[in-house]
């Protein structure tokens, strides 16, 4: 059975963007006027077979029934406000591994004294999420027990809300027992790169809890997921994994609280997270913010080659940007301070 995928494309911001909104020429991206669209990718597909082109959106109309058809539901989504983002024109969240091991900063916040500092550090550098982990997923890491975990991040986890309580708290374990004590604790954010599928009970644990769930894109596991991963297409295998996903909550009392993260770097060669990067907005029709974390994954080293450096801070800003023209609005990353800077430089300059 063909199936059909709509992607906003040709993008205009600031200035532009607001008059051709107000001239019915273009469609605002999630619902902001300053970001809009006057064209769209429909990307076909029908088993192995998949074709694509380019429509502009005054002739959507002339679009057969049935394209037309799934075409204006997605619009309705793409052009739909996003709830997390409130009045922000983007997120940043901030990374604390509390792990001896992780890929760039292991061993250097395994503490709650030197954590703490940091957390402070970051927030004052304009974080708006601190996102704290107690297990390394990198490549090639190893699982380690739930008690070991939990130990690692429990009294964070605790004081957190008491002594940040206008900083959003997103806990990044793949285990049930310490997503039900951060919850319990005031946490808003569950990041579970497994997708709650590591922990048999982990699901249940985030079902109609009053907390954002993030779906996170992995082929295979930390152990396994850069032996040679394949997919079909890699953009519309990570759209179809979503779309199951998401329908897991479809009853859940807090089913809107999602946010969709397509795994850069998780089971994904350099091509894969190419395309992803590149067509990014083709996740925007499933009405849902989007998050990414780009921050110094190897990636930036295969482009970079011979001027690679060790927090590749270059790359991770050049694909921040390239994505925040996209309507991605939400950011994991490890330098907030550069991000953040870079972000209110580049949205300036959009503004003109």
């Amino acid at each position: 059975m063909k199936k059909y995928y709509t992607r906003a494309c040709n993008f205009f911001h600031g200035h532009k963007s607001r008059e051709l909104v107000k001239k019915n020429q273009t469609f605002p991206l999630c619902n902001d006027n300053s970001i809009s669209f006057n064209q769209i990718e429909i990307f076909s597909r029908d088993k192995k077979t998949i074709k694509s082109r380019v429509v502009d959106i005054k002739n959507i109309y002339k679009l057969p029934n049935k394209i037309k058809k799934k075409v204006k539901q997605d619009l309705e989504k793409i052009t739909s406000k996003r709830e997390f983002l409130t009045k922000n024109s983007h997120v940043i969240m901030g990374v604390i591994n509390m792990t001896p091991d992780s890929f760039s900063d292991g061993g250097k916040y395994n503490s709650f004294k030197k954590a703490n500092h940091r957390i402070k550090k970051i927030i004052n550098s304009g974080s708006d999420i601190i996102d704290i982990g107690g297990e390394s997923t990198r490549p090639g890491s190893k699982i380690i027990s739930q008690k070991q975990e939990f130990d690692r991040v429990k009294n964070i986890i605790l004081n957190f809300k008491k002594k940040f309580s206008r900083t959003l708290l997103s806990i990044d374990t793949r285990k049930s027992k310490i997503i039900d004590y951060a919850i319990k604790n005031g946490t808003d954010i569950i990041n579970d790169v497994s997708c709650f599928r590591f922990d048999k009970n982990s699901l249940n644990s985030v079902k109609n809890k009053n907390v954002w769930k993030i779906i996170h894109h992995m082929q295979g596991t930390p152990q396994t997921m850069q032996i040679n991963p394949k997919y079909d297409h890699v953009l519309l295998d990570i759209y179809d994994f979503f779309e199951k996903e998401i329908e897991k909550f479809r009853y859940d009392k807090h089913k809107n609280k999602i946010i969709l993260d397509p795994g850069i770097g998780f089971g994904k060669k350099l091509k894969h997270n190419l395309m992803i990067l590149n067509k990014i907005s083709i996740f925007h029709s499933l009405g849902f913010p989007i998050l990414i974390g780009t921050s110094r994954k190897k990636f930036i080293n295969e482009i970079s080659g011979k001027y690679d450096t060790k927090e590749r801070i270059g790359g991770t800003l050049s694909s921040i940007m390239y994505s925040f023209s996209q309507g991605v609005k939400i950011f994991r990353v490890h330098n907030v301070e550069e991000v953040k800077q870079g972000l209110l430089v580049f949205e300036t300059l959009l503004k003109k």
